[in-house]
This record gives structure tokens, C-alpha cells and sequence, in this order.
């Protein structure tokens, strides 16, 4: 990752352009041009460096519930039970944790009724036990930006 990178990223990461044409106001800030921004993001993209571009919702705030899950699942199964988990839209991310409930998910749906119609349906697809549903009590907000360190800084 060179320094063009890292700023397109420090760019991006909560100041994503919301315009007709983003990539232009991206190499517009970065000096380079439409054309380069995109195919700068793209490569990270497809390197893996960036994982997903997209919006960040308040889901309460629109009046839909979200929930954090775990599942006890076998160690070889991980990879093809998160596959599994990951097939459904309302999945933001999951991931594996060193913790007897080894495979961990947030889930976002309309009501409670469509979040426990989505646990049911991922537990009988996965067979890998009880999908828990585990509601937020009390919030907390953390907000992580990763300051990527430039040359001139």
C-alpha cells in the first residue's frame, strides 16, 4: 500500500462521498483522477485490503431491531456454517472467537418475530446447534477509524 492509498483509505473510511460521481471528489482530494481513484479502491478491494463499501444505519433509529448471535460450532465447520450465516442480507459480518460459543454474528431485521424466523431458519440450514440470540441492554458506540500514517505526517 503506497501513500495515495493510504489517504484514499483515511479518505473513505467515514467520508465516503455521497455524490453522482464519488470517485471523481476522491481523486479530486488525492490528485488523481476519476479513472485512478476507482481503480485504486477496486484493487483494495480485490486484495482485500477494503472488505465492504457501504452505508452504516442507525437500525433502532428506522425502527428495526438488531441482535448480536453465537453458536457453539464444530472447529472444521466454521467455514462452512459462517458461509451459511453470510447468505443472509440482514447479516452485517460475523466472525470466529477463541470462546466455547466459537462462531459470532450481528443480525438486523424489521421486528423481533423476523430476527427469531431468521435464527430458526439458520439453525436448521447450519445444523450446528442453537443459534443464542443475545439483544443489546445498554449501548455503546464505538466508533473506530483507522488512521493509516502518512509519509508527511
Amino acid at each position: 500500500m503506497d501513500e495515495t492509498d493510504k489517504k484514499i483509505l483515511n479518505l473513505i473510511q467515514t467520508g465516503f462521498p455521497v455524490a453522482a460521481r464519488p470517485y471523481a471528489e476522491i481523486g479530486e482530494k488525492t490528485g488523481l483522477s476519476e479513472q485512478e481513484a476507482f481503480g485504486r479502491v477496486k484493487a483494495m478491494f480485490d486484495s482485500g485490503v477494503i472488505r465492504r463499501i457501504g452505508a452504516s444505519f442507525d437500525s433502532r433509529g428506522l425502527g428495526w431491531t438488531s441482535t448480536l448471535c453465537a453458536m457453539n460450532t464444530a472447529p472444521e465447520r466454521i467455514g462452512e456454517v459462517a458461509a451459511i450465516i453470510s447468505e443472509y442480507p440482514g447479516v452485517t459480518h460475523n466472525y470466529q472467537r477463541n470462546h466455547a460459543m466459537n462462531l459470532w454474528f450481528t443480525l438486523i431485521a424489521p421486528d423481533q418475530e423476523a430476527v427469531d424466523r431468521t435464527l430458526a431458519e439458520i439453525e436448521a440450514r447450519a445444523k450446528s446447534g442453537k443459534a443464542h440470540n443475545l439483544p443489546m441492554k445498554r449501548k455503546f458506540k464505538i466508533k473506530v477509524d483507522f488512521k493509516f500514517k502518512e509519509e508527511d505526517e
